[in-house]
């Protein structure tokens, strides 16, 4: 069993189109799953989501559709920012709503360019060459994770919304601008604009990993000067 995740704070045009690709897919005999749609609502955030659209979207498509209410404290832990502390805590719910529906992989709607997105900001901020694996196991929780939508650029999902007439829903979320993703996206868009195939290659390159032209990891005396 799939359980397809409703990214609410993304304004909804990434998860409701993995909802409706993934509930096509479905309708095919092999491999033959289900899916499960998880609307995940934190209570501390005071969005708005349209229930009765997504819960009606869900079943027009023969879909379960599932809401969790959840919360967080930001005063609770300060080294981390409240966006990590919102997406891990939304993260615990589907873990819990997935077992609840005796589902064995999440089906969550980042693309090609929130994996991206991600490896930039990991670079720049973390020092750490990673992103958003296409899949994931996770052995601890007897989960997978999957991204089915790797592949597939934002703009096109955008063209897609506005083909379905996607119903996008309000963003009102007070840590959106403390996220360092928007700056991403545009440092992105300067990639391209340098070199149109700039996406293919920061892709390319986590596949490319060319450890003999690299500083060794154990010696201190090849990190630079500061």
């Amino acid at each position: 069993m799939v359980t397809a995740f409703w990214w609410g704070f993304r304004g909804g045009k990434d998860s409701m189109a993995l909802l409706e690709l993934l509930a096509r897919r479905a309708r095919i005999y092999k491999p033959r799953f289900s899916v499960v749609a998880v609307h995940v609502v934190m209570t501390n955030i005071p969005y708005q989501s349209d229930v009765d659209y997504l819960r009606a979207f869900a079943l027009e498509l023969g879909v379960p559709f599932v809401v969790y209410e959840t919360g967080f404290d930001a005063s609770t832990d300060s080294r981390k920012s409240p966006c990590f502390l919102c997406s891990w805590n939304r993260r615990k719910a589907l873990f819990t709503v997935a077992k609840e529906q005796g589902c064995n992989k999440i089906a969550l709607g980042h693309h090609m360019d929130d994996i991206l997105e991600t490896l930039l900001m990991n670079l720049t901020f973390q020092g750490a060459f990673g992103t958003m694996p296409p899949r994931l196991v996770m052995k601890k929780f007897d989960m997978t994770i999957i991204r089915p939508m790797c592949l597939v650029h934002e703009a096109d999902l955008t063209e897609l919304a506005v083909l379905r007439g996607y119903r996008p829903q309000v963003k009102n979320c007070p840590y959106e601008h403390d996220s360092h993703r928007n700056s991403m996206k545009g440092i992105l868009r300067q990639l391209e604009a340098m070199n149109p195939e700039a996406r293919y290659s920061l892709w390319g390159s986590m596949s490319n990993v060319q450890d003999d032209l690299l500083p060794r990891k154990s010696v201190t005396g090849d990190l630079p000067e500061r």
